[in-house]
């Protein structure tokens, strides 16, 4: 068996509390075959493993990894030619995105979360043209990059029936196009197509595949509500069920989708999944800006996770989400960084900073706010419980899965930080990805010294820019004048699509009067 200890100047196991981290000082970690057997101090974790190898980090803050609990995709859209549009005309601008390697691009950002601390990644895969075999041979690569790694996954084909590119038909908006163009996106869309079964039938394809595998699991998303039918959001909450694992799906991410959901049925999205039966502790709601007050209280009551994607939704202007009041209510809530965040890269330090201050409403109540505490755990156990690897990690406890990140108090902090300020919050408030100097992932080290052990990140980001430093190709071409020919279309889709009325927030930073 192969038993390591790690020890640093403090070992952050938990959060107790919205105020207070569970903080050993001059703490050490005993690991065997990557699952944590106790914690406490250096002396007594020897005794209990005299011969186990010790790595010590006298300078460092260790913290449980990271979890980034909604992420789809390597090279950032705006990499790929897509500015920051809301977010319905944002689908159309990607259209033309360069194709790449999907090993290369699943590597890309894994080598940015890691960087800054992630451990374990909620990784939803879609929009992918080909057909059954297509997909598995894509889902195959994604799950075979993080591996290869060393990086823990929870992956997830997004189920998408309907309403591909605006809400409605796929049909219905071809048809009010010119003739040629709603030709050539009908069969665009209907390349991306799939039939049910078959959605089905990849997650158990994955899952046997997956068998005594560590680092990665399989769970199910369907993607949003005016993406699924009624019947496809019960036969998968089903399918979850009877198989043990998790979903995560899109939900009202902007208030264009309050409205889809108005006209669809007459109600909000949240009223409509509660009486489909498919809330629960098993489903995670991705982003869930425009939940109204009742809308909230039943996530709570029914032990719904929701996923706070701070960055995503003000970069294409979806709104503020009501952190404030999901804490309240004991929602438990995880971070993403989605497509990319604020910097357009994959750094859970600036997002913990991000979600941090912008809930910061007026006011003098520390209660009111967000708390650094708060949002540590958003980014680790809370986020782990969104996720297929649930309890297992999210924390250094005994019977979890060592995952952890070192970071160096000197270069956080440097040249000085009063004692007065709680080094947890110092931190949260100050690191920066330079200051994480080393990542442990199922007990070993996978990035240590600004260097990955597995993979030379040197080597895939040069192959990276030696393929998109070609021309484009015939394909790529084609979908670059077909977005550019949709997008005012798409734009025009929702024009008037909104009701008068003004939306009414829970909480303002302004006055107009």
């Amino acid at each position: 068996m192969a038993e390591l200890i790690v020890q640093a100047r403090w070992v952050v196991t938990g959060i107790k509390d919205r105020s207070t981290p569970i903080v050993i000082e001059d703490g050490a970690v005993l690991s065997r075959d990557g699952v944590i057997v106790a914690t406490g101090a250096l002396e007594e974790m020897q005794k209990l493993a005299p011969t186990a190898e010790t790595r010590k980090y006298p300078d460092h803050a260790m913290l449980p990894g990271f979890v980034n609990s909604h992420h789809h995709v390597g090279m950032t859209p705006l990499q790929l030619g897509s500015p920051d549009h809301a977010l319905e005309l944002w689908f159309a601008s990607r259209l033309p995105a360069r194709r790449l390697d999907l090993t290369l691009d699943t590597l890309y950002s894994a080598f940015e979360m890691i960087a800054s601390g992630i451990t374990t990644v909620q990784h939803i895969h879609g929009w992918m043209p080909g057909g059954y075999e297509a997909i598995h041979g894509a889902a195959s690569k994604v799950l075979g990059a993080y591996r290869a790694l060393g990086m823990r996954a929870s992956y997830c084909y997004a189920v998408r029936e309907q309403n591909r590119l605006v809400y409605e038909a796929d049909e219905d908006f071809c048809a009010r196009l010119p003739a040629e163009l709603g030709d050539k996106l009908a069969r665009h869309l209907k390349a991306q197509a799939m039939p049910f079964d078959d959605f089905l039938k990849l997650f158990d394809q994955l899952t046997a595949e997956n068998a005594g595998q560590s680092l990665t699991r399989i769970q199910l998303a369907p993607a949003n509500l005016h993406w699924c039918t009624d019947e496809g959001l019960q036969a998968l909450d089903a399918k979850a069920k009877a198989a043990g694992v998790p979903m995560h799906m899109h939900l009202l991410e902007t208030i264009y989708q309050k409205e889809y959901a108005r006209r669809r049925t007459g109600k909000t999205a949240l009223r409509h999944l509660h009486d489909l039966g498919v809330l629960g502790p098993h489903m995670t709601l991705g982003h869930g800006v425009w939940l109204n007050e009742e809308d909230i209280d039943i996530v709570a009551d029914t032990g719904t996770c929701i996923c706070h994607n701070c960055s995503s939704n003000f970069r294409l202007r979806s709104g503020l989400a009501p952190l404030n009041r999901w804490e309240a209510k004991g929602i438990n809530v995880g971070m993403g960084l989605d497509e990319a965040g604020i910097n357009d890269d994959r750094d859970m330090l600036s997002e913990l900073r991000l979600a941090l201050r912008v809930h910061r409403v007026p006011g003098m109540e520390d209660a009111d706010v967000p708390t650094c505490p708060q949002v540590v755990k958003m980014a680790t156990e809370a986020g782990a419980m969104t996720t297929a690897f649930g309890a297992s990690i999210g924390r250094l406890d005994e019977g979890r899965f060592f995952d952890a990140a070192l970071i160096s108090w000197t270069k956080a902090t440097y040249p000085f930080q009063d004692p007065d300020i709680p080094m947890l919050d110092a931190l949260v408030q100050r690191a920066k990805t330079g200051a994480v100097d080393a990542v442990f992932i199922n007990g070993e080290v996978v990035y240590e010294d600004g260097r990955f052990t597995k993979v030379d990140r040197d080597a895939v980001l040069a192959e990276i820019a030696d393929t998109l430093a070609t021309p484009r190709s015939a394909d790529e071409v084609a979908r670059r004048e077909l977005g550019l020919a949709v997008f005012p279309h798409v734009k025009k889709f929702y024009e008037g699509y909104l009701p008068e009325a003004e939306p009414t927030p829970f909480y303002a930073n302004s006055a107009r009067i």
